[in-house]
């Protein structure tokens, strides 16, 4: 079985479970950041240090970016062509890079202690959940744009994606 159609074969669940994390990760840190903002950090779930108002803004951050990321995905997996590619790879290079920058702040907040409730640590989790996966996905979508056939052309080029470029002479 050649690696594209694999990597094709693996992106839909693996899209399925990059949605629900980012849909917990947008449910968790929109929970938290309200109780934050009410004043309610000594919360028993909620907790947190110096770095948690920057972890919940960009967890919000990265799970939107997440969530479209996985929109342009289901789209592209749909069409599967390389003007599809082009959208699906850059979204998912975009929301790896702010998922990147919010697993950061995960670090930091570790690293600087302190109490973190239970779902301040659930939303860490998910937030590493969610680069794993994110990255899983990048690298299957590559492994597909080298190794699979992609319909070339666009919508009113003329072009016809399945031709071999022989000409017929009657």
């Amino acid at each position: 079985m050649a690696v594209g159609r694999t990597g094709r074969g693996l992106m839909a669940p693996l899209l399925v479970v990059n949605l629900v994390v980012h849909l917990i990760m947008l449910g968790l840190a929109g929970w938290s950041l309200d109780k934050y903002i009410n004043g309610e950090q000594n919360h028993p779930h909620l907790g947190g240090n110096t770095s948690t108002s920057f972890l919940l803004i960009f967890a919000l951050i990265a799970g939107v970016v997440g969530a479209a990321s996985v929109l342009y995905g289901l789209i592209h997996l749909r069409i599967w062509r390389t003007d599809s590619l082009a959208g699906a790879a850059s979204s998912a290079i975009i929301a790896l890079t702010i998922i990147a920058l919010t697993f950061g702040f995960v670090c930091k907040e570790i690293i600087l202690g302190g109490h973190r409730g239970k779902r301040l640590q659930t939303l860490e989790a998910m937030i590493a959940i969610s680069l794993l996966s994110q990255l899983l996905y990048l690298v299957l979508l590559h492994a597909g744009m080298f190794r699979s056939r992609h319909r070339h052309g666009g919508i009113g080029t003329g072009h016809d994606p399945w031709s071999t470029g022989t000409t017929t002479v009657i």
